[in-house]
């Protein structure tokens, strides 16, 4: 079910700056949530395994089931959303998951998934976002009065936007770094590909074209990439939403939905 990647040298040099202990490992399918029996097999590959649990109170009432099961128990990798590479501290050493579909993933930019999950993990940032909200995930979905899925997909979208205010003067400082100049690239590239919609934003959500989570999504997801955002959006790309975190994220979403009904 697991094999360990073989790195190239790029990447074993962001390994050894950001997280020399992490293991990179291939999974021979696509998942969005590991069955808890193949998630437990990773034991076999790390030296101990802690899940990680979170108070059930933490939820609102109505939550999606991958949710309550990522906060109880159980040993959970990998969430609805996390994309074709997951990380997780859960182990010790911290190990990286490839999906079998990064297998169809241009390899310049899967290298930089793999890059990112190794900064990710020397910035101490949580794996998931039900723990950086913690029990304002609940008052989140209270001031967006929008169902279950809608809430989960906004705070996966804010806590990317968080996570990339984090992460981003590392792939800026890469500019400077013949080493890491590959990585730059493939991350300027990706950048790139998000600015054509990004002026739209507010327009398509008033004009019933893109739903208020679909662009809270695109918009936190070029928060990393440093682009200009439009308003509302550009209230996240600040100091304060890094220094404040959640709160900041809450009283946001509040102001937001509250000018976009007037």
């Amino acid at each position: 079910m697991f094999s360990e990647r073989e790195l190239s040298p790029t990447l074993a040099a962001v390994r050894e700056r950001y997280a020399p202990e992490a293991t990179v490992l291939d999974v021979e399918q696509d998942f969005e949530t590991l069955p808890p029996g193949v998630a437990e097999d990773l034991g076999l590959l790390a030296a101990s395994i802690e899940p990680a649990s979170y108070p059930t109170d933490w939820l609102p009432e109505s939550a999606p089931t991958a949710l309550e099961q990522y906060a109880g128990p159980a040993f959970t990798i990998g969430m609805p959303g996390d994309g074709t590479v997951v990380w997780t501290t859960q182990t010790e050493p911290p190990t990286i998951l490839l999906k079998k579909r990064a297998e169809g993933t241009p390899e310049a930019f899967l290298e930089f998934l793999v890059a990112e999950a190794f900064v990710k993990i020397d910035c101490g940032v949580p794996e998931q976002f039900l723990p950086f909200f913690g029990a304002q995930y609940a008052e989140l979905a209270d001031v967006t009065g929008l169902g279950p899925a809608d809430v989960y997909q906004i705070a996966a979208a804010l806590f990317d936007g968080w996570v990339g205010l984090q992460t981003r003067e590392e792939f800026q400082s890469w500019s400077d770094d013949d080493e890491f100049e590959p990585l730059y690239a493939a991350w300027v590239d990706a950048g790139e590909r998000l600015e054509g919609r990004l002026g739209e934003l507010s327009g398509s959500v008033a004009h019933g074209e893109m739903t208020f989570p679909e662009a809270t999504e695109y918009a936190c997801s070029a928060i990393k990439h440093g682009l200009e955002l439009p308003t509302p959006f550009a209230a996240l790309d600040t100091d304060a939403y890094r220094e404040y975190g959640a709160d900041y994220a809450v009283r946001w979403a509040d102001k937001t939905v509250s000018s976009l009904a007037e």
